[in-house]
């Protein structure tokens, strides 16, 4: 961890919101940890300590600001393992570990499962953890427990009871007990208002907000969505995005609006488990990009060439788009490979329309949502031949579902790009193209890049006047890294206008 004291009192004095987000404000005078854009008064310099992340403040004894709401702070820029303007560089294993938690790994598991997944060793996992986020993992998945279970008593009125179970407390009991510890205070003392509680319902409906780092081009991401939904499981409407979800054979829905005046996203959730709701606040971040941080990348790629220059000037919020789930993706990009967006599509809505399972809420059907994507089990010994493409292809779908029921965490992250692309490119059917395009969008690697897409060559022919084969693109897009999907969705976007 590396944050300098001076630059960061600076950045705390003048109340900079370029700053929210990336470290902390520990008061010592006070016990209390506060956002560099608190209204509070300054505190002098000598009475703070900056702190990396919110579960590094906790750790060491400080309790959560009730004015200026730390987990209302967009995500740290640091998400991606690259060094962020100086403030915070977190290695691989702990991007990765990171993801896993904020998903509730150590909400329903233990420190061992995690290391396994990781393939990493207990104690070489605190070691980096101490060294990069400054505290221990436990720590930061109570952090987040404590945060998360905040912004829901502060933005809805479900029952306290309920509010603990959604942010992932195994208890009420020990709900209670960790906000006394921190707050000094009940939980129903953090409540204003005098509206009354309003239960989830059958169906698990919850209403919040996701914060981002703006600016944030709603229009392209919505406008990406819209011309890849697939019918019965996906919908465009008056600005929102609506999808049928599935976690664990249940099935829900989410709509996702955009909020500018409060620079988030607004998600209303739909699901009869409220214990999931972590998992489906972590892939609804990844998948609308919420932790980038568009000054770093803008300010990167501009310096980089003219051409990007000119692009991020036009798109300054321009996120790369994720996915809800690994599985959907990989199988979206087996049937784009050499086809058209459009004839892809009509392929995933057959395979949708014959092999997924029918949603059985009511609400989501008047929505539009009749089905969820056929799951792994369901495809693997499947007859797609019949759907109406190549052989070849449908065999790839079918090699691609048996692979990940044979190793579950095949489309997930790995320790590097190099080896996540390798692992693809090793099934069967999958070339370079598929394996970047996964890259991207699943494993939300910033820096992988499909130097033989069409696309790409023919958005530089259009700007320039001159179409550069795959070799030239990839020579060339070495100055774009390390964020060369950033700069690859900024050429797709531009040929859509």
């Amino acid at each position: 961890m590396n944050l300098d004291h001076d630059n960061c009192y600076r950045a705390l004095a003048s109340r900079d919101a370029r700053f929210d987000g990336r470290f902390f404000i520990a008061v010592k005078t006070t016990g209390i940890y506060c956002r560099p854009i608190c209204p509070a008064r300054t505190p002098k310099s000598e009475n703070v300590v900056f702190m990396p992340t919110a579960a590094a403040a906790q750790e060491s004894g400080f309790r959560p600001c009730l004015r200026c709401r730390p987990e209302a702070a967009p995500d740290s820029g640091a998400w991606r393992g690259v060094s962020n303007s100086g403030f915070i560089g977190f290695s691989h294993t702990v991007t990765r570990a990171l993801a896993l938690i904020e998903a509730g790994e150590l909400d329903s598991g233990d420190l061992d499962s995690l290391c396994s997944k990781l393939g990493v060793g207990e104690r070489q996992l605190r070691r980096l953890f101490a060294e990069h986020v400054g505290a221990a993992p436990n720590v930061v998945a109570q952090t987040r427990r404590v945060l998360l279970a905040k912004q829901l008593i502060h933005e809805t009125r479900l029952p306290l009871t309920e509010v603990a179970f959604a942010a992932g407390f195994g208890s009420v009991r020990r709900f209670n007990e960790v906000f006394q510890q921190l707050f000094a205070r009940a939980p129903s003392a953090l409540r204003h208002g005098s509206a009354p509680d309003c239960s989830a319902g059958p169906q698990g409906e919850v209403s919040l907000l996701l914060r981002y780092r703006p600016p944030y081009d709603w229009p392209a991401m919505l406008g990406f969505l819209a011309a890849r939904a697939i019918p019965g499981m996906e919908t465009v409407q008056a600005e929102t995005y609506t999808r049928s979800i599935s976690l664990n054979g249940v099935q829900g829905s989410v709509a996702v609006s955009h909020a500018a005046q409060n620079q988030a996203l607004r998600v209303l959730v739909r699901f009869p488990n409220l214990a999931a709701l972590p998992a489906i606040i972590a892939r609804l971040r990844r998948m609308f990009d919420l932790a980038a941080d568009p000054a770093v990348i803008q300010a990167q790629l501009s310096a980089a060439c003219p051409l990007m220059a000119k692009l991020t000037q036009a798109r300054p919020g321009l996120r790369v788009p994720g996915n809800w789930d690994g599985f959907e993706l990989a199988m979206r990009a087996v049937l784009g490979q050499q086809i058209t967006v459009g004839a892809a599509i009509k392929l995933a809505g057959k395979m949708v329309e014959q092999y997924g399972e029918p949603m059985t809420d009511l609400t989501a059907n008047q929505q539009g949502l009749s089905r969820v994507f056929p799951s792994p089990e369901r495809l693997a010994n499947a007859e797609l031949g019949t759907l109406g493409m190549p052989r070849t292809r449908a065999a790839t779908l079918s090699g691609v579902a048996s692979a990940l029921l044979a190793n579950p965490q095949l489309l997930t992250a790995g320790p590097s790009l190099d080896e996540g692309l390798a692992t693809l490119l090793a099934l069967p059917g999958i070339g370079d193209w598929t394996a970047q395009y996964i890259a991207i969008r699943q494993l939300r690697e910033p820096d992988a890049f499909p130097a033989g897409d069409v696309g790409l060559m023919q958005a530089i022919e259009r700007l320039e006047g001159s179409r550069p084969n795959a070799k030239q693109l990839s020579e060339r897009a070495q100055a774009w890294r390390p964020w060369r999907a950033y700069a690859a969705q900024h050429l797709w976007q531009s040929l859509t206008e």
